[in-house]
């Protein structure tokens, strides 16, 4: 991985993801680019984290324990303390039908589980720089 990114500006990146390993790998991915981080491990957890901390995106599991992605994305379109802030879906559902709700609930781009940390590095770049 590119760990040579530019970050003069401060980025905070929130990573929602309900499953240890791969909040573990996304963790990782974002120390090694150099990005200060919170996580959340449900729907829940995840709007008062984008509302209290307000990342400069979003990586969101699409399957969580309280509330689909889809649910917590809509809700931080709908909040205007939230809804500017850019949210990459991230999940194993990737069928064409799935792909449209989550751009239709307000993300931007999706990432595919299990997915390749270097993709991933280049779509967290692409949304934060």
């Amino acid at each position: 991985m590119d760990s040579q990114f530019d970050n003069s500006k401060q980025v905070l990146v929130l990573a929602v993801e309900d499953g240890a390993d791969n909040l573990e790998l996304m963790i990782q991915v974002l120390e090694i680019i150099g990005f200060p981080l919170v996580t959340a491990t449900d729907g829940r957890t995840a709007i008062a984290m984008a509302q209290q901390h307000q990342p400069d995106l979003i990586l969101l599991d699409m399957v969580l324990p309280d509330m689909t992605g889809v649910e917590v994305a809509q809700r931080l379109k709908q909040d205007s303390r939230t809804a500017k802030i850019p949210i990459v879906a991230v999940t194993a559902m990737v069928a064409e039908e799935e792909k449209g709700q989550y751009l239709s609930a307000g993300c931007i781009d999706f990432v595919a589980k299990p997915y390749d940390i270097e993709f991933l590095e280049t779509v967290i770049k692409r949304y934060v720089s």
